[in-house]
């Protein structure tokens, strides 16, 4: 099934505003990245459509999407779910969306090339697995000398296509 251009048109052509980004969700597109997902949290109107199945008529690509984003190399049965991804991902960036407005900047793809370092909570010892002594002490310089060095170890375990 692919969506017709006559109905795709007038529903773009009817919500689209002047500052209108217009998105296709399709396997065929760019694919989405932290540092895209920062540029289009600061777009003053998203207009995101999605394809079903084959996808929508070409012409409508040709004519009135601005960009195609794709959210991996694999195919959905449709776009909603990988506009959900893409939604989630530019909300939780817009001011107010996070409890504290640090946790969108020290996060994987912060840096486009490293992954998060883990993260431990309460209590410290579970079921016998401890949370590094590091992380315990108070000393902040040494604390983010562990984390730098684990989030390098962590991307190399298991991003080693991204480079560090």
């Amino acid at each position: 099934m692919v969506l017709q251009p006559g109905p795709l048109h007038a529903a773009i052509t009817d919500l689209k505003k002047e500052n209108t980004r217009v998105i296709l969700m399709t396997p065929q597109g760019v694919p989405l990245r932290q540092a895209r997902v920062r540029e289009l949290s600061s777009e003053t109107h998203l207009l995101i459509v999605c394809g079903h199945y084959e996808g929508v008529d070409h012409r409508i690509v040709e004519t009135l999407i601005d960009e195609e984003i794709s959210i991996g190399d694999y195919v959905l049965t449709n776009g909603a779910i990988a506009a959900a991804v893409l939604c989630d991902a530019v909300i939780r960036l817009l001011p107010g969306a996070l409890g504290d407005s640090q946790s969108a900047i020290e996060e994987s793809f912060s840096d486009p090339n490293l992954l998060e370092a883990p993260c431990y909570t309460r209590p410290v010892d579970f079921m016998g697995a401890k949370v590094p002594d590091v992380l315990l002490s108070g000393n902040h310089a040494k604390i983010e000398v562990w984390r730098k060095q684990q989030a390098i170890a962590r991307t190399k375990q298991n991003r080693p296509d991204l480079s560090t």
